[in-house]
């Protein structure tokens, strides 16, 4: 009788891309409305913080729903919740493309961010279900592809979108996902496995309001950091500090007491490089998330590039990032933890060339000096992300994969939350100081990018040396035991 996680299925590689060409849609929407932000204002007569919603919306309901909604999948069935909701985020496209008002374009964003929030955690969760060995690497290598491309792409494909439609082309940003999204639903139904679900269908719903008010209190000062909200709600963080603790004390409760909770405390403490893999990802996301708004910033207004040529700028970093992340998953294997540490040497010297360019060189001639460096940032940077989902996640148990992808990618959105409020805002406080020096204000801005992800590399070189002893000896690493009980789990 075939396993639930068998990898004998031989529609996996098929299932695998439509989940991500799936996925795909959802994170690229993170950053392709950031560029239409000017024409929506304009087209829907807007005010600034009202259409700044519009991105900060969905970035709070995708981040608020990835836990609770990685475990709804484990308990009733992944390639179930899969499909609702992209179908709801396929509904909820079709309806921000037709909002005649900015009210309802914020609402049905919101629930777009829901709907994105619910399909991501299944992406990796269908991973573990589906391979194991070498081919659960090979097959994270292009989910962490997916990841990192999306980010870095939505720039161009939204200004390419603006060029070709016009004054109301920003509506086309949405649209776009729905033929998309149809095909992707026709084939999810045909090739997503039919499996039992792995749970005993019950939720720990002190654990949902719990989690969800403290992210909740710790991400509305950060959504809300341009219109005031780091001076006005600073309070919030040491309340969601605390709502958290209590989180975790309860979900410690409800395991001895052996009930399902939201988020198994196993999953940190006992689960092999998982707590690292997070930590790594939630420090590395405050520089790579964050970067993206400084360069547009920089390119559109400090140069006076149009959407698209601001996109364009910047591509080396993504066709980089695509080609690294599908290497490198099919090198981390062989070479572990050392190749997140070279990748993240890599990207922390792509970025920080980068920066020095843009801020000495010429102002006309900057973004073409910049081009190899941001080539070398992006093979850094696809050796990152896609080497560290394979990692975190590889030796958790099947039964729980969803809820562990939830969790990870919770801390990838909180970074990113963190980057995308902090480094445009010194970009804006440097423009201040030095009278409008762009130059200036780009390099200190990816400078501190560079910052952040140096924190994650020190993370990084700890789980590294921690595993070298034991390839000295020669003796088989300690994940090898438990990458099997994970594939049977």
């Amino acid at each position: 009788m075939q396993r639930p996680d068998d990898s004998s299925d031989p529609n996996r590689w098929r299932a695998l891309w439509v989940t991500l060409v799936a996925g795909f849609m959802t994170l690229l929407d993170v950053t392709i409305v950031a560029v239409a932000l000017p024409s929506m204002q304009e087209g829907l007569h807007a005010s600034a913080a009202s259409v700044q919603w519009v991105v900060s919306g969905y970035a709070l309901a995708f981040a608020l729903t990835l836990v609770t909604a990685g475990r709804i999948g484990d308990a009733f069935g992944r390639r179930r919740v899969f499909l609702a909701a992209l179908a709801a985020f396929v509904l909820f496209s079709a309806a921000a493309g037709a909002a005649p008002g900015i009210g309802l374009l914020v609402l049905a964003r919101i629930f777009q961010g829901v709907a994105a929030g619910s399909l991501a955690p299944q992406n990796s969760a269908l991973i573990q279900q589906l391979f194991h060995g070498a081919e659960r690497g090979r097959a994270f290598g292009f989910f962490g592809a997916t990841v990192g491309v999306s980010s870095a792409v939505g720039p161009v494909v939204g200004g390419l979108i603006l060029a070709l439609a016009g004054p109301e082309g920003w509506r086309w940003i949405f649209y776009v996902n729905v033929p998309v999204g149809v095909v992707a639903l026709v084939l999810g139904f045909r090739l997503l496995p039919r499996v039992a679900p792995g749970g005993r269908g019950r939720l720990d719903p002190v654990g949902v309001a719990l989690l969800g008010t403290g992210m909740l209190a710790l991400m509305l000062p950060l959504v809300l950091a341009e219109s005031g909200g780091l001076t006005k709600v600073w309070w919030l963080f040491p309340a969601g500090a605390v709502v958290l603790a209590a989180f975790a004390r309860w979900e410690r409760r409800v395991a001895r007491r052996g009930g399902q909770p939201l988020l198994e405390p196993g999953l940190l403490t006992e689960t092999r490089g998982y707590a690292t893999g997070a930590g790594l990802a939630a420090l590395y996301f405050v520089g790579f998330s964050g970067v993206w708004l400084v360069f547009a910033l920089f390119f559109q207004r400090g140069l006076g590039f149009s959407p698209l040529m601001s996109g364009l700028a910047v591509t080396p970093f993504a066709v980089g990032s695509a080609a690294a992340a599908a290497v490198a998953g099919r090198l981390v294997e062989r070479l572990g933890r050392l190749l997140t540490v070279w990748g993240l040497i890599a990207v922390m010297a792509g970025l920080g060339a980068t920066a020095l360019l843009l801020w000495l060189a010429p102002a006309d001639r900057a973004a073409w000096y910049a081009v190899p460096a941001l080539l070398l940032a992006g093979i850094g940077s696809g050796c990152v992300i896609s080497p560290n989902i394979t990692m975190t996640l590889r030796d958790v148990p099947v039964r729980m994969a969803g809820a562990a992808g939830g969790a990870l990618q919770t801390g990838q959105r909180l970074g990113g939350a963190v980057g995308t409020a902090a480094l445009p805002g010194l970009f804006y406080l440097t423009l201040n100081a030095t009278h409008e020096d762009y130059q200036e204000a780009v390099a200190l801005s990816v400078g501190c990018a560079v910052a952040a992800m140096l924190c994650a590399l020190t993370v990084a070189v700890r789980d590294w040396r921690r595993d070298v002893p034991t390839e000295e000896t020669g003796c088989p690493p300690e994940t090898s035991h438990s990458h099997t009980h994970a594939g049977q789990g």
